[in-house]
């Protein structure tokens, strides 16, 4: 355009300086939720249509992951239509990708509100790195400190409302929203895992918040959320009522803070330490009280209802021997090596293996027959027959066997499978009996 003295430029010069210098401008129709695009340059080609779908346009701008062009999951998608809404001017700053390009770009979008009419126009700027590279610096450095925090939003019990919601993965900056929180709830919830979906809407409730939470406290709990991609991660749900001299005044803040790093670690030593406490330390099997809690569950799952259950009793023959003759390393060894045998024996079969005290092992069988059971029994007697003990050559076992009854305690089921053991002892040992 001409270069003009100040007092020469006209409104329509203004208009047209505008279309040069501005990179898109949009009108969009909130009742038909329609746009159409007056002007777009550069990635505006790409990113907007000649006319669209509004809601989808809200979906290109800012319901996608901040630093990429990835789409969020389809559950957060039901919240579109509640950020399209504009009472009054709004601006703000995105970043978007376009197909073309993997690097995000930042925009401004401003938006001004058609008055008396459900119109509005977008005007937006692509701006350049030395316009927001020191700004992108600073919220980088507090976004590094406050990472952990996903969600966060302003809360009116009294009215019904929310505001100032922030969602950080989607982008740094607050939001305007016209979503109730009564909606909020109702759609939140579907994003929480089934089985904490009762607690979160009890948590949640209105007046739960008010009669648990006084001025200026906090409370939470964990639970585990679908994160924007779609995956189910640990957070801990935060609210804090504001301190205000009114009591009646029901204000709060709501985070959502992301701990699924700390849950996963805190359970994977939970249950190396679980996996110690039941774990024998020269074997690797079950330890006394591991297997006695494998017994007692399957004997409950039976009576429940649940397969057949068998016990097993193996017992070294003549290991005092061993023990006497070559000493008690030897004799260790020979245990970890039966371990070995068990181990591999009952490799993908539905069966529990654990020492019960010195050289007595005990197997819990699921689902077999008496028949079943005794072929099991006599495969593993052949076995360890057959297999080779290092120092101590070769050794047999012993092995008694008692199926479940209904009427059976634990006593009963385990004294018969203890006294079948003896049973193979007395006939002559390398035997399996079944009582």
């Amino acid at each position: 355009m001409e270069n003009k003295e100040l007092e020469e430029y006209t409104a329509e010069d203004l208009m047209s300086l505008l279309d040069e210098n501005v990179d898109a401008i949009v009108m969009v129709d909130a009742k038909l939720n329609r746009y159409r695009s007056l002007s777009r340059k550069g990635i505006f080609l790409d990113v907007l249509d000649e006319t669209g779908n509004y809601n989808d346009l809200i979906e290109k701008l800012w319901f996608h992951l901040s630093d990429s062009g990835q789409e969020i999951t389809d559950d957060y998608k039901a919240f579109i239509s509640y950020y399209g809404e504009f009472k009054g001017k709004y601006s703000r700053r995105l970043k978007i990708t376009t197909k073309k390009s993997k690097t995000p770009c930042v925009i401004q979008m401003n938006v001004y509100p058609l008055k008396g009419i459900d119109k509005y126009v977008f005007i937006m700027d692509i701006l350049d790195d030395e316009e927001y590279i020191e700004e992108f610096m600073t919220t980088r450095k507090v976004k590094t400190i406050q990472n952990t925090y996903l969600f966060s939003m302003f809360v009116d019990l009294i009215e019904d409302t929310t505001s100032s919601i922030s969602v950080t993965e989607i982008s740094d900056d607050t939001v305007k929203s016209t979503i109730s929180y009564s909606q909020w709830r109702l759609v939140t919830v579907n994003m929480i895992w089934p089985e904490s979906q009762e607690q979160f809407l009890k948590f949640t409730d209105p007046e739960y918040l008010k009669e648990n939470l006084a001025p200026g406290n906090t409370i939470s709990f964990d639970c585990m959320m679908k994160n924007l991609e779609g995956t189910y991660i640990w957070v801990k749900l935060i609210f804090s009522r504001a301190q205000k001299a009114d009591d009646d005044d029901f204000k709060f803040v709501f985070m959502v803070q992301d701990i699924n790093d700390d849950v996963q670690e805190r359970m994977a030593t939970l249950k190396k330490f679980e996996g110690l406490v039941h774990t024998d330390p020269l074997t690797g099997l079950y330890n006394h009280g591991g297997i006695n809690g494998e017994i007692h569950s399957a004997i409950d799952s039976y009576k429940n209802g649940g397969e057949s259950v068998s016990l097993m009793m193996i017992d070294l023959d003549n290991f005092k021997t061993i023990n006497d003759t070559y000493g008690h390393s030897v004799g260790d060894a020979t245990l970890k090596t039966l371990a070995e045998v068990l181990k591999q024996y009952v490799s993908e079969k539905n069966v529990f293996v654990g020492r019960w005290g010195g050289e007595e092992f005990v197997i819990i069988l699921r689902g077999m027959s008496d028949d079943d059971a005794f072929a099991f029994a006599e495969g593993l007697r052949r076995t360890v027959e057959e297999a080779e003990f290092g120092e101590a050559g070769h050794i047999t076992c012993s092995i008694g066997i008692s199926r479940l009854n209904n009427k059976d305690s634990f006593e009963d089921v385990f004294n018969r499978m203890d006294k079948a053991m003896y049973y193979s002892k007395e006939a002559g040992r390398n035997k399996v009996t079944i009582l």
